[in-house]
């Protein structure tokens, strides 16, 4: 099983039409992220399997996600 975890999108760039790619947050984690396949603008939170961003996020949600694993840490 895969635990995605919401990534906050910090840049993208498309200069290859091809392979549009996405700087991506990971709390504090910065990632390449393929995200040809979704339609996504900066500051949009996105979940990614192995390299590839397979779907946006509320970004509520995604915050609030967050949030609980932070605390989840913390115990």
């Amino acid at each position: 099983m895969c635990l995605a975890i919401p990534g906050k999108v910090i840049e993208i760039d498309d200069s290859i039409p091809e392979l549009k790619m996405a700087k991506v947050d990971f709390s504090g984690v910065v990632k390449d992220i393929c995200v040809q396949w979704i339609d996504v603008e900066k500051d949009d939170y996105v979940l990614a399997h192995a390299g590839m961003a397979i779907s946006v996020v509320d970004a509520g949600e995604a915050e609030q996600t967050l949030k609980d694993l932070e605390h989840i840490e913390r115990v």
